[in-house]
């Protein structure tokens, strides 16, 4: 938790004190029904298990323009004279949002901490500049930094990709982002690093040389890997899949591809997996699959807090209130011994419609909730309920004699044909999904 609610020369959320926890009985908009951070679940406080982040660039960027109009939010901390003013109150509005909301960390991106420039120089020193702000405004607060990327697919010069690029002038370009963000990460002491490939793969396959591509790819991760290691940087190294959008294909386009590819490359030691939920899904998965995929190869490492809308065919990043999914992501998180040093990065933005300060602070006070209460029942469920051991007996029968032997290894087909001779036809095994599915119920409306 954030030490104290900061407010910096303006206060910009006027009006809104420290968002409380009031429990399940109150009907304030501006208060938790269920996050109580210092509540207990098993062995850890709520904020310890759910480590929650807000994303710089949709809470404080992000104006609400899509492809049909422009933005309908005008922000009071963007009416300074130069960019580098304006990056300073927006820094302001940020840290104080943050520590009126109580969350304990916070995401960036390079060029929503900083302004962007196109020259390297003028682009590095608004950086560093900016860094030494926020270093402030978190030594102030006792806010921290989850994690920091850099933007590679916003400006023009990524049109063909950052990393994958087919003009080796962009990838040098993009190095200097990737290194500039790296070393931001580790002034603020980050406690990851993300690459979101937003424009690493194709647009159309006839021009393109897939493997090369992909082989630059892990050939600039393994570049940031060395110099992040080299700078000081322990933390994991994150990649976060998306199958598509911008691009009509990206490299890492779900959890089982960029599993494959960290492996393939050698990088698995040192890089962990960011999974989105929005774009679990535009990959035709759910949430929980992707998580499960990842954290079975031991490498789930952090989580984008969102969801899509199956209405639409894109990536709409609307906050998480489906308590479904947030008990399916629970209980990958627990059984998996937690998060840590990853989190919950609420990796979404208010609708377009939604225009007045407040809404930003309900949005965000209801995904807390989700997961909260999705914590609470995929505890339960896994301490409590019978859910674990019916899952546990319905694999019985490789716990032991002939099926205990083949998990280990020690079996062949010649031995397998021979124990069915001798068994004969199996018997049906229901699967009892309905049994399963009641449960969950069960636990969620308790």
């Amino acid at each position: 938790m954030s030490t104290s609610v900061y407010i910096g020369a303006k206060e910009y959320f006027p009006g809104i004190g420290r968002i409380p926890f009031e429990g399940r009985d109150s009907d304030n908009p501006l208060a938790y029904k269920v996050y109580d951070a210092d509540k207990r679940v098993g062995g850890k406080t709520m904020a310890e298990h759910l480590r929650f982040a807000v994303a710089y660039w949709h809470s404080f960027c992000a104006t609400g323009h899509d492809p049909f109009g422009p933005g309908t939010r005008v922000y009071p901390w963007d009416a300074g004279n130069t960019p580098l003013a304006r990056a300073e109150a927006k820094a302001d509005a940020a840290f104080e949002f943050i520590t009126k909301l109580g969350v304990p960390y916070y995401c960036f991106h390079d060029i929503d901490l900083a302004p962007d420039a196109d020259d390297i120089a003028e682009y590095e020193a608004n950086l560093q500049h900016m860094v030494g702000i926020a270093g402030e405004r978190q030594k102030a607060t006792g806010v921290k930094l989850l994690w920091g990327t850099a933007n590679l697919f916003s400006h023009p010069r990524y049109m063909n990709g950052a990393s994958t690029n087919p003009d080796f002038a962009v990838v040098a370009r993009a190095a200097v982002q990737v290194k500039a963000a790296l070393e931001a990460t580790v002034a603020l002491g980050g406690e990851n690093y993300v690459f979101w490939g937003g424009r690493e793969g194709y647009a159309c396959l006839y021009n393109t040389d897939m493997k090369r591509e992909k082989d630059n790819m892990a050939r600039f991760l393994t570049l940031a890997r060395d110099h992040g290691r080299s700078i000081g940087f322990k933390g994991n190294f994150l990649i976060e899949p998306k199958p598509m959008e911008p691009m009509n294909h990206q490299y890492d386009f779900d959890s089982a591809t960029v599993v494959g590819f960290l492996r393939e490359h050698g990088l698995d030691k040192d890089f962990k997996l960011n999974i989105e939920a929005n774009h679990a899904t535009l990959s035709g998965h759910t949430f929980a699959h992707d998580l499960q995929v990842a954290s079975d190869a031991g490498l789930l490492g952090s989580i984008d807090a969102n969801r899509g809308n199956p209405q639409n065919g894109w990536d709409t990043d609307q906050f998480p209130t489906d308590l479904y999914d947030t008990v399916g992501a629970m209980l990958v998180v627990l059984r998996q011994g937690g998060l840590a040093p990853g989190g919950f990065n609420f990796d979404a933005k208010v609708r377009r419609e939604s225009s007045a300060p407040e809404d930003l602070f309900e949005a965000h006070i209801g995904g807390m909730d989700a997961f909260a209460r999705g914590l609470e029942v995929a505890h339960a469920l896994i301490e409590s309920s019978p859910l674990e051991g019916w899952r546990q007996d319905r694999y019985a029968s490789f716990s032991s004699g002939a099926g205990a032997e083949f998990a280990a290894g020690r079996s062949s087909l010649e031995a397998l044909r021979s124990l069915a001779l001798a068994q004969g036809e199996p018997q049906q095994r229901s699967g009892r999904q309905e049994r399963y599915e009641n449960l969950i119920n069960q636990y969620l409306l308790r």
